[in-house]
């Protein structure tokens, strides 16, 4: 968790600095966005890559060698001279190196845990939350007294002089043993739900760039909707941190849950809360409602990137958890990247975020009908086979 909530300051930093970089370099609101657009993708790219290294050497290697790019791209963004500079230096660096600090890293704690994986895989997912309350108060703070570029470079040398360390508790591989057994079973898709594993992880990741449109609204453009509003980036910074906060608890309730009722259940629960959430910024605009509104967000969307991974630990293999659950949570990131240009195309054509979060909850929607639909062939199956069994 510490981990992570190092190597993700890159799905955050630049959200926070959002405002501040579309001051400095006089653009757009969405080509401002940009930067966090092409570090998402990165995170992305990357960690299907580190998931793959990692089921072959393990995690160690790769999370130090993407440490070392992630915090060179850090001092790297603050000399950048334009935007587009900017914007490639830092999908390149800290989008590919941070990536390992993220899916990787649930993918090897999920190959710890047996009875009680649901939790180990919410709690790990919970860096990502974790990095978003811990940096976007002091990313704001930093700005503020010494502006973007300075705070980059700081960010850069901090990672780097307390990762690489921490990164020494994962010398040791997960137990040969349970992981051995485990990946001796075949692991068929199509006996637990009908379909091949192409279809199935297909689906998954279609489900995941759907909610994470929907999520990326209110989280990367959050601090930028309240200095629209007049009441500041720092409010709108602590809001950010309060939503992430609350994710990280819903992390405990939705992971007592996912080892209840498992995956789908799960995903289908907390897609249907986000939606809702989602809703309620709507209507309510005043600063001590986004306060309680941002609270709600988060703890409706915690349990949903979990459950991705304990989905994949349901019905694939131990021997592939790396790349699958690697990809499955990546894929997540492109759904936030493309949220979050998209949310500001429409600000910008529109002058309002209420379009927005129209698009955002349409496309929650979209990811409902998906795990509803994943759920009633996985039920059907199970009932088939105990029929045939009786």
């Amino acid at each position: 968790m510490a981990l992570s909530t190092l190597g993700c300051v890159g799905m955050w930093s630049l959200v926070v600095a959002l405002p501040a970089v579309q001051a400095d370099f006089n653009a757009p609101r969405a080509a401002a966005a940009l930067p966090y657009t092409l570090t998402i993708i990165g995170f992305m790219i990357g960690g299907i890559v580190v998931g793959r290294l990692a089921d072959r050497f393990g995690i160690l290697l790769p999370l130090a060698g993407g440490t070392i790019l992630m915090s060179l791209g850090y001092v790297l963004t603050a000399f950048a001279p334009s935007l587009p500079m900017f914007a490639l230096i830092s999908g390149v660096t800290i989008g590919l190196g941070g990536a390992a600090s993220f899916a990787p890293l649930v993918a090897d704690v999920s190959l710890w845990f047996d009875r009680h994986r649901g939790l180990a895989i919410s709690l790990a997912t919970a860096g990502s939350s974790v990095a978003g309350v811990v940096w976007p108060p002091i990313v704001q703070h930093t700005i503020a007294s010494y502006g973007w570029r300075q705070t980059h470079v700081g960010i850069g040398l901090f990672c780097l002089a307390t990762m690489l360390p921490l990164s020494l508790v994962l010398l040791r591989r997960p137990p040969v043993q349970a992981a051995a057994r485990e990946a001796t079973s075949r692991g068929n898709t199509m006996q637990s739900i009908g379909l091949s594993p192409s279809v199935t992880q297909g689906l998954l990741a279609l489900a995941g760039i759907c909610c994470c449109v929907a999520m990326a609204m209110p989280q990367v453009h959050l601090v930028a909707f309240c200095g629209d509003l007049g009441y500041g980036s720092a409010r709108g910074a602590e809001m950010l941190a309060v939503m992430l906060g609350f994710s990280v608890a819903s992390r405990l309730f939705f992971g007592w849950l996912l080892n209840r009722i498992g995956g789908l259940p799960t995903l289908l629960l907390g897609s249907a809360m986000q939606a809702t959430a989602l809703a309620l910024y709507l209507p309510f605009n005043g600063l001590v409602s986004l306060y309680v509104v941002s609270a709600i967000f988060g703890l409706a969307q915690g349990g949903i990137v979990p459950s991705y991974a304990v989905i994949i630990r349901e019905l694939f293999p131990a021997r592939e958890a790396g790349f699958r659950i690697s990809l499955a949570i990546s894929v997540t990131l492109a759904g936030m990247a493309l949220g979050g240009w998209m949310a500001g195309a429409i600000y910008d054509a529109t002058g309002s975020y209420a379009s927005a979060l129209i698009n955002g909850i349409a496309w929650n929607i979209v990811n409902i009908a998906i795990a509803a639909w994943l759920l009633q062939r996985q039920r059907r199956h199970i009932v088939g086979a105990c029929a045939a069994l009786s």
